[in-house]
């Protein structure tokens, strides 16, 4: 079983000199660099109207029309990795992520992901590209992401998701202690130097970040945050861009950051947290088949939770 695939775009400015298949692989991110150059070889990929070599350079600007099928998934195995489940019927789940699921299977992550569980969860997925899943949350960021179980609703939701129809609400602890809320809008781009981070950049896509504040403590900040794009790592570089970085963000963090006169608590909750702590707490977005309003909301972890009551504990010091 197949799936016809269609896509149009352009490419960026920012992604000038790279290759092809690397260039497309984060444009279109809901598919591997793998898949992608097997549709660039096969002549599926047009870059203004001509077929290219996945290892040829782009120059920025280019018009790109992907026209591909995409064969039943086999090279995922389904594992037996437990989920929990928010919302489900015939088209889409919506799933709680814990912190530490990878999402893809990938280099250093060849099973144990997301997609193995889906997979596991309901083995129609096979026939659906990427076993549903249309966005992505990093390993170590939990919360809701919405799965589609129906090649109609992953083509539905794909566009609703290009078009920016699918409201994600986050929340945060941020170092520092801000004054009020407010809006990020700076462009991301890949880091010139260290490609495994993002960063602001007068020719990155543009980004925008909305942010009020829940609570303030002595040194920092429970926020909550919605996004109008969703670039990669968005909401981690936007936070450590305007100075009030996530707890735990071992790539955007910077130094960690303890309020004088810190009890041993509060010393060994803020080292001891290992992840960013964000969570995608809300999900809203059209149904893909009947259009009925959706909304999920999903608590904090209690990993968050913890490092809160502990920053409770210590503002009554103030």
């Amino acid at each position: 079983m197949s799936e016809p695939i269609q896509r149009t775009l352009t490419i960026p400015a920012e992604y000038a000199g790279q290759r092809l298949d690397q260039v497309l692989a984060e444009l279109i991110d809901d598919f591997s660099r793998t898949r992608i150059k097997e549709w660039i070889e096969a002549g599926q990929v047009l870059v203004d109207g001509e077929k290219l070599r996945p290892k040829d350079k782009v120059l920025g600007g280019e018009q790109v029309r992907v026209a591909a099928t995409v064969e039943e998934a086999t090279g995922v195995a389904a594992e037996q990795i437990e989920l929990a489940i928010v919302h489900q019927d015939r088209h889409v789940f919506v799933l709680n992520k814990p912190a530490g699921l990878v999402v893809h299977p990938g280099a250093g992550n060849a099973d144990g992901t997301l997609q193995n569980a889906l997979l596991h969860l309901d083995p129609k997925l096979a026939q659906v590209p990427r076993a549903g899943i249309v966005h992505r949350l990093d390993k170590d960021t939990s919360g809701l992401m919405v799965v589609a179980r129906t090649l109609e609703a992953h083509t539905a939701l794909v566009r609703a998701i290009e078009a920016r129809e699918v409201e994600r609400e986050y929340e945060a602890v941020c170092m520092g202690v801000m004054t009020g809320g407010g809006v990020v809008e700076a462009a991301i781009g890949r880091h010139p130097v260290d490609r495994v981070r993002m960063a602001i950049r007068e020719d990155g896509r543009e980004a925008k970040t909305h942010y009020r504040v829940l609570k303030r403590y002595r040194a920092h900040t429970h926020v909550r945050l919605k996004l109008e794009s969703g670039r990669t790592h968005q909401i981690r570089v936007h936070m450590a861009h305007i100075r009030y970085p996530i707890v735990g963000d071992r790539v955007y963090g910077g130094r960690l950051l303890l309020p004088k006169g810190a009890s041993p608590q509060l010393i060994e909750a803020l080292r001891g947290f290992r992840r960013q702590a964000l969570h995608a707490a809300s999900l809203a977005f059209a149904h893909p088949v009947s259009e009925k309003p959706i909304k999920c909301e999903a608590p904090l972890p209690e990993d968050m939770q913890g490092l809160l009551r502990v920053l409770a504990e210590d503002q009554k010091k103030k």
